[in-house]
């Protein structure tokens, strides 16, 4: 309770028109206060620049398949494989030795998993992933952990479907040759010449990016971009994404401190690569043409390459006094925490999708957090008449009882046998509620893998990553808009099982109703 009046009433008048959409909302795993981040930086792909999802990994899907055709000589009978872009996810996991997807929770246990694109058989899926623990560093699994690796999961699984029938397939082979493919795509420039032809077909110019840039700067945050992408795209991609937007603001080159281009992440956060200086004004290669050595980083200058020891001496700005904003665990998150003490931000472009979704469904979810405490109760009041049961039987069983007290106990041994079995009933009947609950909950958001971040009651292995490694993360760039440049994002506070509120309530929602705290007040832009 507060202490003054007038105060609880201030705090108690209405947040109309201050509340954000939970959907652009900046989560947090650990406190961070804005007012200590002195510098901001930035990935591109798939954290400034929002891809149209489905465009893209389509036309990376069919680009790969070709390839696999034209180069790898695969049967032209794969050119029937189509993309299915519900069938594959972030962090999913390949299992090159047995030609499998699988999807793991936070513990490592597989809860789905589909041979091709049927599920697999039980018995199956029992030796495999029950009787063994997955080393995922083992060179027999892969991480689908970015979404440009989704076509390669959904070619690897049609591909199987489509071969199998035919030949005995040697399915690491097979992945690693998409891999190689789908790797060349990208690397060989052929894929972003297709999207030079139209960008805007396939990146969304985000209006409010540009406001949510110059929000941080006037909050007197300098910022800078870091991406692997090379000049000559990096370039192309932010004139669409931010020339013009504002009148401050000439060029896209004008809202960042410093620019590098071709850094080669994650290696650099841990090499000694050098920086080089991009001639912008020459025509050239990829890189810009006119490349050489760079000793200090300059506002106006771009720059390729180079490595963390070396941007930090170079721009003075170090450790926690740095925010990084990327998209992919390993190469922009995983790695800056484990090299840095830079704090983190982590982009996931289908948490819209997800938080839009789950409170569409919040009734059944709410439904279903109701069945599992009144499923936590039953089974406890089984085992306490079970308890009860046994004690009886073994009295009835080893005592010489006077026939009075043998016949009240017969009596009360039936009626527990009575209670007992009503018990076990409703019990039956509760799991199979929640599981279907669940089940359908699950699948409506994905027919074949369920939610993003959980895995059945707990957390996926993806969401895991995203909580140990990402100190933020939201949807979008343009949701730090919604903030004040000095905003103390909190998290919220860790709570053991034992230290919950009520013996039943550790984990009330299966589908994570309880997740990170939000920072959910809003600033006036």
């Amino acid at each position: 309770m507060l202490a003054d009046p007038a105060l609880s009433r201030l705090l108690a008048t209405s947040r109309e028109g201050r509340e954000i959409d939970r959907a652009r909302q900046i989560f947090v795993n650990r406190n961070l206060r804005m007012n200590k981040i002195e510098l901001v930086g930035f990935d591109m792909d798939y954290t400034l620049a929002i891809y149209h999802m489905r465009r893209i990994e389509q036309l990376s899907f069919e680009m790969t398949l070709q390839k696999l055709i034209q180069e790898y000589d695969y049967p032209a009978e794969i050119s029937k494989v189509l993309y299915d872009h519900q069938f594959v996810m972030r962090g999913l996991v390949v299992d090159k030795a047995n030609g499998n997807l699988i999807k793991m929770d936070r513990y490592g246990h597989v809860g789905r998993a589909y041979h091709g694109k049927q599920p697999l058989s039980a018995d199956r899926w029992r030796r495999l992933y029950r009787e063994l623990r997955i080393n995922l560093k083992a060179p027999e699994y892969a991480w689908i952990d970015t979404l440009f690796a989704l076509p390669e999961a959904c070619l690897y699984a049609g591909i199987i479907d489509v071969l199998e029938a035919r030949e005995r397939l040697d399915y690491a082979k097979l992945y690693d040759h998409i891999r190689e493919a789908i790797d060349t795509v990208h690397r060989d420039g052929s894929l972003k010449a297709e999207l030079r032809k139209d960008i805007g077909h396939f990146i969304f110019k985000d209006p409010e990016l540009g406001p949510a840039l110059h929000k941080l700067r006037s909050g007197s945050k300098k910022l800078f971009l870091l991406t692997n992408s090379l000049w000559d795209f990096t370039d192309q991609v932010m004139r669409h994404l931010l020339d013009g937007v504002l009148p401050e603001y000439p060029s896209w080159r004008n809202y960042f401190d410093f620019i590098v281009t071709g850094a080669a992440k994650p290696s650099f956060f841990s090499s000694s690569s050098p920086f080089l200086e991009v001639d912008t004004g020459e025509a050239g290669n990829g890189a810009g043409g006119g490349v050489g050595p760079a000793k200090t980083l300059e506002r106006s200058k771009i720059y390729q390459g180079g490595n963390l020891i070396a941007f930090e001496q170079m721009t003075g700005f170090a450790g926690d006094s740095v925010l990084y904003i990327g998209d992919h665990i390993y190469g922009d998150i995983l790695k800056s925490k484990k090299t840095s003490l830079w704090r983190t931000c982590m982009v996931v472009q289908e948490l819209e999708d997800e938080i839009n979704y789950t409170d569409s469904r919040q009734e059944e979810i709410s439904r279903l957090s109701e069945i599992e405490l009144l499923r936590a109760r039953l089974d406890d009041e089984v085992n306490h008449r079970r308890a009860q049961l046994n004690l009886l039987e073994r009295r009835l069983e080893k005592e010489d009882l006077p026939a009075p007290i043998r016949s009240a106990l017969e009596e009360e041994r039936r009626r527990l046998k009575s209670e007992l079995d009503k018990v076990r009933r409703a019990l039956r009947e509760s799991v199979d509620i929640a599981d279907t609950l669940e089940r359908d909950v699950e699948e409506g958001f994905n027919p074949f893998w369920g939610l993003l971040f959980k895995e059945g009651h707990e957390n996926s292995r993806f969401g895991e990553q995203v909580e140990q490694y990402a100190c933020l993360y939201t949807s979008r760039v343009s949701n730090f808009l919604h903030y004040s440049p000095a905003q103390y994002y909190r998290s919220p506070r860790d709570l053991m099982a034992h230290e919950q509120a009520g013996a039943l309530s550790g984990k009330l929602s299966p589908l994570g109703s309880e997740g990170p705290a939000v920072a959910a007040s809003k600033e006036s832009p």
